[in-house]
């Protein structure tokens, strides 16, 4: 358990340091704390005996830590975890580097909440008990509120204010779901209270049908904000529009895709009745907000908004997928949360580095970049193809197993990956597919090519923006190992596909029981309604 007790008090430490030195040394403390926190998840990586597999490492015996409470201090992470926390990671150290620049005040203060933030994140994904995990996160709720209000924009307070209300409603909306199965887990068993997950996913899987459909609404709403579900969205795009840079590369690659950890971990195996009672319901939410973010980012001009309604469209497509309830989508939407931390975080770099050079995210005022910054400009495109899902980059091959997942989610359909979806959802989230290629080619037409536009007079470098430079070797160092991640994964996704896939079938599992019982059900009645009725009944 060494290595995963130092993915969450290497950063910690790391954190204090940052705020106990000087000004001037936090960039190194925490650029330093976060690579032996990346060299921590290596190793514990390569130690991994679980991959291929649905078991949990090290899920040892854990430490009492609120006994009156039966809260465990218990620790594991399986494949999917385990891939999370390298992302997590790998994003830290790299959303540092490309914030040398732009933050010069209260620098101790910045690089030490998203080594506190980094902490919480590790925790969350390595937890074993529910209360652990919601200490996780929930944690990462103060710094991230402290980045965007201390850091943020014009509207930072605004912006600020409206994450910390959505999120923490949102949470404990879950908390109460938590709170019910424990006691009712308690109730039923005669003994102590306990919150360990899989003592709760035991029992929860076994409560009736009616009780389950409460429980997964209350576990499942919770997480749909933070993922989040339209029309619990509103937060993300102001909370990205003003957040700084790292600020906006966390909350799209790390903290939004805790919500959907939450719902395959928590909401899925906890209450599988309730989830397939539910699955239209969401399924046809997040096609709603697939469609209606893809118009939205059709319109805008802000560059760094429309990354972030981007994000409300890609998230309903990975949550669409794990709706489908079948080992495909599944694998295509865990896939997807990977997938995507690296793109938009990479977006997100590029975008906050133009605005430390032209103070504009207006696409109106800057553009053709191409020609006044070509490296820049080659990142910019390479990772917008990676989001756009362009054979040979690894969006394609996530939105591909998720559409895959979707269409085949049919009970008439002989494909073995039966789920409860099927063709007219794939079609409608195919259809916003075509209006994400759309906007971004938009975006890439106005942004990198085109007649240069450069905004004057506001007085920058003293002299317009005839200095703007192309990236740095800093810049190009911190964008590279996402770029190079795209690629990796998009030219041999077959490593991390199946290292996946038995944690993705163990998710659904439970369903695939589920619909082919209601299945077997509902054959029985066509057979029954189609015999001839009784000679007695024909007479009367």
């Amino acid at each position: 358990m060494t290595l995963a007790v130092l993915l969450i008090v290497v950063p910690l430490a790391g954190a204090l340091l940052c705020l106990a030195g000087t000004e001037r040394g936090a960039k190194a403390v925490g650029l330093v704390a976060s690579l032996g926190t990346l060299g921590a998840a290596v190793a514990m990586a390569r130690e991994f005996p679980a991959w291929g597999t649905a078991d949990f490492w090290p899920n040892q015996h854990g430490w009492p830590l609120f006994t009156a409470f039966g809260v465990e201090f218990l620790l594991g992470a399986d494949s999917i975890g385990m891939l999370l926390i390298l992302l997590t990671a790998l994003l830290i150290p790299c959303s540092m580097l490309v914030s040398f620049s732009a933050i010069t005040a209260r620098q101790r203060g910045f690089y030490a909440q998203f080594l506190f933030m980094e902490s919480a994140v590790m925790l969350a994904f390595l937890a074993r008990d529910v209360i652990l995990f919601y200490i996780g996160y929930e944690f990462t709720l103060v710094p991230l509120f402290l980045i965007v209000a201390i850091w943020g924009g014009n509207e930072r307070k605004v912006a600020a204010i409206k994450l910390w209300v959505y999120s923490f409603v949102g949470s404990v909306i879950s908390l109460v779901g938590f709170i019910y199965l424990a006691a009712s887990h308690a109730a039923e068993s005669g003994g102590p209270l306990t919150f360990a997950i899989d003592a709760l996913t035991a029992h929860g899987s076994g409560l009736p049908a009616e009780t389950q459909w409460w429980v997964f609404l209350a576990i499942m709403g919770g997480f749909a904000v933070k993922v989040p579900f339209v029309p619990v969205h509103s937060w993300l795009p102001l909370a990205h529009g003003e957040a700084p840079t790292a600020g906006s590369v966390v909350l799209a690659g790390i903290v939004i895709k805790i919500g959907q950890y939450g719902a395959l971990r928590f909401a899925f195996p906890m209450a599988p009745e309730g989830g397939l009672a539910l699955a239209h319901f969401f399924a046809a939410l997040a096609l709603v907000g697939i469609l209606a973010m893809s118009l939205v980012c059709w319109v805008q001009n802000d560059v760094k908004r429309l990354v972030a309604y981007s994000s409300v469209a890609h998230m309903g497509l990975a949550m669409l997928a794990m709706f489908a309830f079948n080992v495909v989508g599944m694998e295509g939407a865990v896939l997807y949360m990977v997938n995507h931390g690296l793109s938009t975080a990479g977006m997100f770099m590029c975008i906050g580095i133009m605005y430390e050079r032209y103070h504009t995210k207006d696409m109106e005022v800057v553009g053709g970049l191409m020609q006044r910054m070509p490296v820049w400009a080659a990142f910019m495109v390479f990772f917008a193809m990676a989001s756009l899902a362009l054979p040979g980059l690894n969006g394609f091959v996530s939105e591909f197993l998720c559409l895959m997942g979707v269409y085949t989610a049919d009970f008439g359909m002989k494909t073995g990956y039966q789920g409860v979806l099927g063709p007219a959802y794939a079609f409608l989230a195919a259809l916003a597919l075509v209006l994400g290629a759309l906007y971004v080619l938009r975006m890439l037409q106005k942004f990198v090519f085109g007649p240069l536009r450069e905004p004057h007079g506001d007085g920058h470098a003293g002299h317009g923006h005839a200095a703007a430079t192309d990236l740095s070797f800093r810049e190009v160092l911190a964008m590279s190992p996402l770029a190079l991640g795209c690629l990796v994964i998009g030219l041999w996704p077959s490593p991390l596909l199946r290292a996946i896939e038995p944690a993705s079938a163990s998710v659904v599992k439970p369903y695939v029981t589920l619909i082919e019982r209601d299945a077997a059900a509902a054959k029985a009645a066509a057979t029954a309604a189609a015999l001839p009725a009784p000679a007695a009944e024909t007479a009367q």
